[in-house]
């Protein structure tokens, strides 16, 4: 259980936010249901949502041959 304050706030308890994975600064979304009940999830977002995050990319596109490749070489030199 808990109270809503005066300006609509209220507490998630800390078992809740553990099982969502909820932390501070995490979004989530209310869905109102057909039966009149409501709940909550976190809020996630569509990968293209990332698109451009990185900048523009500069280059030709890479084959997953040559990134399996990248990854490797650079494994081997971290050793």
């Amino acid at each position: 259980m808990a109270t809503m304050t005066t300006k609509g706030q209220v507490t998630v308890p800390a078992s809740v936010r553990r099982a969502l994975g909820l932390g501070p600064g995490s979004k989530v979304q209310f869905i109102e249901l057909p039966d009149g009940r409501c709940e909550f999830k976190p809020a996630t977002a569509p990968v293209t949502d990332l698109k451009g995050f990185f900048g523009p990319w500069a280059g030709p596109p890479v084959t997953l041959a040559e990134m399996d490749r990248r990854i490797t070489d650079a494994a081997a030199a971290n050793l």
